[in-house]
């Protein structure tokens, strides 16, 4: 996936454009006009990573919800890492003729023919947070190769005067999650040619205790003491390097990255044992894909095309209307204005009493 383009169509030239049929991703375009007694499919593709049950899957529920006068449903299905079961509920939903289908792929290849089945029977699929294959009417995500580059920017900023030439470990997402290969591309841009990638990891299905073996088997090559950092691309596998590097002796740990802002990593970051962490608005991105979802569904083309500015291209498909949403890094002087303003935890939710005086240390109370 790539950004091609920001659309910047003036409301009346969206109007038109989409009398036309440009917006909309071709079959969607044929969908019955509803009202609020809809029904939103939502497939998520994991439980390791748990956003998509705190957050995602109730935010989208409620927003649903609020959009339709309480009339609108949201059919859930997770498929725990498993590509085919989530084959086999995207068909499922198809059976049960849901009116729209917000997909979370597993496996961005391998669910493009149930996708074209949607399609076929008319159910526009809009893909949520990973891009996926075959005919999609949209997309919305965070901007990922910027993830990426923020990510690699802090350990960048963390080495200091000792970056040139430091020895750098890239635990990296899964080769089967596009996402996975656009946060690399993003760290590569700011790391090649300023440190040294002695290693570097495509983890299965995210698993951290994938991660730890992976970074097991890095410390016996490179050595404990000579590893600078560590970009690991989410805060689950932060936690398997970090697990991995604990039982290694180190003496003081290296800067590791993360993503997603779990509970667990910004207490780690108030520890100091995790360096940074990708505050990505999930409350953001989920109400916004459920706006999509319905303005699609009711067709409101002009509310859709005003959520989808961006363009996006996959594989299969180029200039998919899109949203991409903003991320910033996290760390202990951000926690206030990330994850404490937008209410995702409380000050008590972090600072349990293994991290008070951590949390005092920093502002915290």
């Amino acid at each position: 996936m790539r950004r091609t383009c920001i659309a910047l169509a003036a409301a009346t030239a969206a109007f038109s454009l989409t009398a036309c049929g440009v917006f909309g991703g071709g079959g969607g375009d044929s969908v019955e006009k509803k009202g609020n007694d809809i029904t939103v499919g939502l497939l998520l593709p994991e439980k390791e990573n748990k956003r998509y049950e705190k957050f995602d899957y109730p935010i989208i529920k409620q927003q649903v919800a609020s959009l339709t006068a309480n009339q609108g449903r949201v059919s859930y299905a997770n498929a725990e890492a498993d590509a085919d079961r989530q084959s086999k509920q995207l068909g499922q939903m198809i059976s049960d003729k849901v009116d729209v289908v917000l997909l979370d792929a597993v496996d961005a290849q391998a669910i493009a023919p149930e996708v074209k089945k949607a399609k076929d029977a008319g159910i526009p699929v809009i893909a949520y947070d990973r891009l996926a294959q075959g005919p999609i009417d949209a997309y919305i995500s965070f901007d990922n190769e910027l993830v990426g580059e923020v990510q690699a920017r802090a350990i960048i900023e963390a080495l200091g005067d000792k970056v040139a030439g430091s020895k750098v470990v890239m635990m990296n997402g899964a080769d089967t999650d596009p996402n996975a290969a656009q946060f690399k591309k993003g760290a590569l841009s700011e790391l090649q040619g300023k440190v040294n990638i002695v290693k570097s990891y495509d983890t299965k299905d995210w698993k951290p205790e994938n991660a730890q073996a992976n970074m097991v088997q890095a410390i016996q090559s490179v050595g404990v003491g000579n590893i600078a950092a560590v970009y690991s691309a989410n805060d689950g596998m932060a936690g398997g390097v970090i697990d991995a590097l604990k039982a290694a002796g180190a003496s003081k740990m290296p800067p590791v990255t993360g993503q997603d802002a779990d509970l667990e990593a910004v207490q780690r970051i108030v520890a100091g044992s995790q360096y940074m962490s990708v505050y990505k608005s999930y409350r953001e991105e989920a109400n916004t894909a459920a706006e999509m979802a319905v303005a699609k569904v009711q067709g409101r083309s002009i509310e859709f095309d005003a959520l989808t500015r961006d363009k996006v291209d996959s594989p299969t498909q180029k200039r998919i209307p899109a949203m991409l949403v903003p991320v910033v890094a996290l760390k202990k002087n951000t926690i206030k204005e990330t994850v404490l303003r937008d209410e995702i935890y409380t000050v008590e939710d972090i600072c349990t009493a293994p991290y008070r005086s951590a949390c005092a240390a920093i502002g915290l109370k």
